[in-house]
């Protein structure tokens, strides 16, 4: 398994549907990148939940996994569940989206994610962020759609538990449902770091990429 870097990292831009999404996708690799660039600009959007109590638990998460890190997050207020519906308005605050910032990493759901809004926002982020290397995230959930991943980011122990207890220390409107718990996102984490011999990690899934050869590292870059 050969390892592939992005190089340095200046800005990220993170899109989920609901707020818990991004938490529960990349919450290993966003504490691991504000860790390792903790000047990095993490820029994140919602499209659902704004005014509400999980509008404030989103900042929380995002406080908790962000470190010193600046945030720049932005909760929209469609409706949940039915942002296929709203196809124009979501493709109208992606837009926006990406003109507020220009980010060297994108991390979004995957295309072939059961849910109708995760589905539908994977399918418009390249239509913005065309030249980007993109990350499509999985959320484990009811439905067997966990996809058969093609990148690997592999992360501490330490990292992982901290995922697991931001994810229910700050989504308390969650506890309820049966799979939101410790063992379920620890154990999808072990499952993909014994997939790339790590003791964590997450995974995602890359559509596109550019591979530049070259020393002293290899490059995987421009991903839509």
């Amino acid at each position: 398994m050969i390892g592939l870097t992005a190089g340095e990292l200046t800005s990220v831009a993170l899109i989920g549907a609901h707020c818990d999404d991004i938490a529960i996708g990349a919450g290993a690799t966003l504490i691991e990148l504000t860790r390792q660039y903790p000047d990095i600009v993490v820029n994140a959007l919602v499209l659902t939940g704004s005014g509400t109590d999980r509008e404030i638990e989103e900042k929380n998460a995002f406080a908790s996994l962000c470190g010193k890190a600046e945030v720049r997050l932005t909760v929209a207020d469609l409706p949940d569940g039915q942002l296929p519906r709203h196809w124009g308005e979501v493709k109208r605050h992606i837009a926006g989206f990406r003109s507020s910032c220009e980010p060297d990493l994108v991390i979004g759901p995957q295309r072939n994610d059961s849910h109708q809004d995760h589905r539908l926002i994977a399918e418009l982020i390249p239509t913005e962020f065309r030249d980007h290397l993109t990350l499509g995230y999985e959320i484990v959930k009811w439905e067997s759609d966990l996809p058969r991943a093609t990148v690997y980011s592999p992360v501490t122990a330490t990292t992982a538990i901290r995922k697991a207890e931001v994810l229910h220390d700050c989504y308390r409107s969650q506890l309820d449902r049966d799979w939101f718990d410790h063992e379920t996102f620890l154990g999808l984490m072990r499952l993909r770091g014994v997939q790339c011999h790590s003791r964590y990690a997450e995974a995602f899934v890359v559509e596109k990429s550019v591979l530049r050869l070259g020393r002293p590292s290899s490059s995987l870059t421009k991903a839509g």
